[in-house]
């Protein structure tokens, strides 16, 4: 792994100017503030706003520190049905959500966390723009992307309060993510939320549904983390 250091740097190429930063994550900040921003989106939520920042293969300084609008995607089938959608409005200060992608609401959390710039965007020459869920993201993904936010929005996490147009600020030098929404309104569309509805009512996804944790809990199941002893098997 390229280390801190411009690939043309090490491998001669004179337009190759990605730069990696670590061997596991590539990105404007450290190891240590990758693991939690200091502020969450909008009001903290129960268990806090626990999201990597992904910033590679060219980000810009514009994506790194940006406040935009909210397009806000449901889930991934909405995405891949609206995206090109001329009626949404999308520019290059657009900031794209993607809820219900995370370890309930995928289910299994699935690599949707970069999702696709809508067609008319990079005929422009735009590579890149802030986008944020709960879903994660492949170790070949790039771009300024905003992963694993925590609680997910099928449980009521901070995604689940965000609407369309609304106001939202990335600051990676300052560890900062927020939706600039005023208390008052977050405190009505909490009270207006309800979670959905459970996808499967018995079998394998009803007991995954019951006992998954959250991305910052681990995202495995709650009983293999129980305290306790189990017996060694016997070997004859």
């Amino acid at each position: 792994m390229l280390r801190g250091h411009w690939r043309n740097e090490v491998l001669g190429s004179g337009t190759d100017r990605w730069k990696y930063w670590d061997d596991k994550r590539a990105g404007l900040v450290g190891d240590e503030e990758l693991s939690e921003l200091e502020r969450g989106l909008g009001s903290p939520s129960p268990a806090g706003l626990s999201a990597k920042t992904w910033l590679r293969l060219g980000c810009t300084t514009k994506t790194s520190s940006h406040t935009g609008p909210a397009v806000v995607f449901d889930d991934h089938k909405d995405l891949k049905n609206r995206i090109n959608d001329p009626s949404l409005g999308i520019t290059e200060d657009s900031v794209l959500v993607l809820r219900k992608s995370g370890p309930l609401g995928g289910p299994g959390m699935p690599e949707y966390g970069m999702p696709p710039l809508p067609d008319h965007l990079p005929a422009k020459g735009v590579r890149d723009r802030v986008r944020v869920s709960d879903a994660r993201m492949s170790g070949t993904g790039y771009g300024a992307c905003v992963l694993h936010v925590a609680p997910e929005s099928p449980v009521g996490g901070p995604l689940a309060l965000v609407r369309g147009g609304d106001p939202i600020t990335l600051d990676v030098p300052s560890r900062r993510l927020s939706l600039d929404v005023d208390d008052a309104e977050l405190q009505r569309r909490r009270a207006r939320w309800n979670p959905p509805a459970p996808r499967h009512e018995r079998g394998y996804g009803a007991l995954y549904a019951e006992h998954i944790t959250q991305a910052d809990e681990g995202f495995a199941f709650d009983f293999l983390a129980r305290e306790g002893e189990n017996p060694e098997p016997d070997a004859q």
